[in-house]
Formats: C-alpha cells, sequence, structure tokens
C-alpha cells in the first residue's frame, strides 16, 4: 500500500540524506541531474553548490526546482519526498559560510549513515574546481510532498 507522508516525515527524509535529483526547465525542456545536498532545518533551505555550467545557467533563467530524495530498501519497502522551492545563490562571506555548513553538514550525515569520519570536501564530492570558486546555492523551500510504501 503506497502513503501519503506527513510534513515531519517529509522533512525528516531530507535531513537524513544527502543525495538527491534535482529538477528544472531550461529551454522549454525538464532536466534531472543528482547533486548532493545538505537540508539546513533553521532556514528551511537546501544548500548546495556548483561550478558554473547548463544548469547554473539555467537556474539563473528560471529559479523554479524542486529536489527528490528517496530512500529505497526494496520494490515494497521506500519512501520518497520532494522539495518545491526557489533557487537563489549566496555571494561573498554568505558563500563561504554556506559552503562550511554544506561541508560539515554532509561529513556529519557520512559519519552518521555510514561511520566513516571524513576531513575534506574532496573526500564526498568530486567537484574540485581549478577555474574560480564555485556558485553555492540554496532553494528555499516553499512545499513538500512524500510517499511511501510498506509492504509487510
Amino acid at each position: 500500500m503506497i502513503l501519503k507522508l506527513g510534513k515531519s516525515k517529509c522533512y525528516q527524509l531530507l535531513q537524513n540524506n544527502f543525495i538527491g535529483h534535482l529538477a528544472y526547465i531550461y529551454n522549454n525542456h525538464p532536466y534531472i541531474v543528482p547533486i548532493t545536498y545538505f537540508y539546513d532545518n533553521s532556514a528551511n533551505a537546501i544548500i548546495g553548490y556548483s561550478g558554473i555550467g547548463h544548469k547554473i545557467k539555467a537556474l539563473r533563467i528560471n529559479s523554479a526546482v524542486s529536489l527528490e530524495v528517496s530512500e529505497i530498501d526494496s520494490v515494497n519497502n521506500w519512501r520518497s519526498v520532494v522539495a518545491y522551492g526557489v533557487y537563489d545563490e549566496f555571494i561573498g562571506s554568505a558563500a563561504k559560510i554556506n559552503l562550511h555548513k554544506f561541508t560539515e553538514g554532509v561529513k556529519g550525515l557520512i559519519k552518521w549513515k555510514e561511520g566513516r569520519d571524513l576531513k575534506f570536501l574532496s573526500e564526498f564530492s568530486s567537484k574540485i574546481y581549478k577555474e574560480g570558486t564555485p556558485v553555492v546555492f540554496k532553494i528555499d523551500i516553499d512545499d513538500v510532498t512524500g510517499r511511501e510504501r510498506q509492504f509487510m
């Protein structure tokens, strides 16, 4: 049976994970890409970072996005949440502060979930930029919806 998740379970799912699928529109076409993210509970926002490429260029044009996160144990036991929101970029010292928050948050989740104590961003993200600094962004969450299936 597929059930609707309550809001608190939706936010818990966002908080307990760090890999999701970001959906956006560019030139009237939908795109979806995997991202590493951190859910900032205090700001009700998703924090991420990226180099300037297709995704960032598209989000600067159309800031409406969604992020899907799933936990799948089996075909009969899974839960999924979609967060809907608005993309925005951090600049200056706010970018540095939020990149640090992102890094520490993801490292903490990896330690909690996998038991690995990572020291550096490069240990869980392949995005090491040689050209300038990355774009640090947030998605201010407007709404969430979720579903789960538990087959006993």
